[in-house]
């Protein structure tokens, strides 16, 4: 009976395991779904910066919405010189009386106004802080400008001030992009625990009631943190539960329907969508005038932008402007839980058709 040699000996001259190439290696430990996972990450990092600095490095106001108040034809030159500014940065409309001009600011119709004051006098600029702190200066500034070149003196009124609480005016950002993050977390564990192929129509059903309670609760504690707890923000505490429920469940249900449709891939493309996209267009750094194009356009049309307006409505403009936002909100919701069963039965009735 002979004894192999350690040359000889499976797994070579240490009886250890047999090394392949650097190159199977790699392959090994770098598999081609985790290439595509890491690539996907570098395109979505990549994206963020973009996104963020595209949006937030150069602020510049383009058709402020900005009434003016003077008598007739005074609020007609007024009004088309102000229109002539170079990079057109308002949207000057000719408004009845001071009065009136209050009251579109308080339904955000307006983001500030000029009151002409007589010939001698000074004239004033009706701003309103609690809808974004970085917007009413620029007015300010905008505005200062334009009086000294006409030999006139401004004075400031802050018709609906931020909270002193409330710093730069972000509370109402951050309290919605908690909600947002709340709602893709939870909804993206819960598929990830069980596996993103393993949905059935009950199991759908499960996941979105358990998304309302998250809601329900989300909402809850968020009012209490931004009400009683802080006292970061006025407003009613009813609303802004209310809010918080819409906004966790509807960034859930998206959440989930994406997932049903892209799989696992879904929760890179509800980032892309809430956080990448979302959040720097939403208004709560800068607001929306002051946005570049692409972020203005779009923001409105996603849950942390119709957020964030919403919550700004309750803290300090009475509710007022926020049908809107709450339709996106809505559809969002809808949209989600339409897909999410959909996408469900349709991946049972294949599993049940397939040998």
């Amino acid at each position: 009976m002979t004894q192999s040699t350690g040359a000889d000996a499976p797994g070579g001259p240490s009886g250890g395991p047999s090394r392949g190439s650097f190159l199977d290696e790699v392959k090994d430990a770098v598999t081609p779904r985790a290439t595509l996972l890491v690539v996907g990450v570098v395109a979505l990092h990549l994206l963020f910066i973009a996104s963020y600095v595209g949006a937030l490095h150069d602020p510049r106001p383009r058709d402020v919405p900005f009434g003016v108040v003077a008598p007739g034809a005074a609020a007609r030159q007024t009004v088309a010189r102000l229109e002539k500014l170079p990079g057109d940065p308002l949207d000057a409309r000719a408004v009845a009386d001071a009065a009136t001009a209050r009251k579109q600011l308080l339904d955000r119709k307006i983001d500030g106004a000029l009151v002409i004051g007589p010939a001698r006098g000074a004239d004033t600029l009706l701003v309103a802080t609690g809808g974004g702190k970085v917007l009413a200066a620029t007015l300010v500034t905008l505005t200062t400008t334009l009086e000294k070149s006409q030999g006139r003196t401004l004075r400031t009124v802050d018709v609906i001030p931020a909270d002193k609480e409330d710093a730069n005016g972000l509370s109402s950002f951050y309290l919605t992009v908690g909600w947002c993050v709340g709602g893709y977390l939870c909804a993206s564990i819960m598929v990830i625990s069980s596996g993103a192929g393993r949905s059935t129509p009950r199991r759908a059903v499960i996941r979105l009631l358990a998304m309302a309670v998250v809601g329900i609760v989300g909402g809850l504690g968020g009012a209490l943190i931004v009400g009683p707890v802080l006292d970061a923000l006025p407003g009613g505490f009813a609303a802004y539960w209310g809010l918080g429920a819409l906004i966790v469940f509807a960034v859930g249900a998206a959440t989930l329907a994406f997932q049903g449709v892209f799989g696992l891939a879904g929760v890179g493309l509800v980032i892309l969508l809430v956080v990448i996209l979302g959040n720097p267009s939403a208004g709560g750094a800068l607001p929306p005038p002051l946005l570049p194009p692409f972020w203005r356009a779009i923001g409105p049309a996603l849950p942390p932008g119709a957020g964030t307006w919403a919550a700004r409505s309750i803290a300090y403009f009475e509710g007022n402007a926020m049908t809107a936002s709450l339709l996106v909100l809505s559809a969002w919701a809808v949209a989600g839980v339409v897909v999410t069963l959909l996408m469900s039965a349709l991946r049972t009735r294949r599993a049940r058709s397939t040998p």
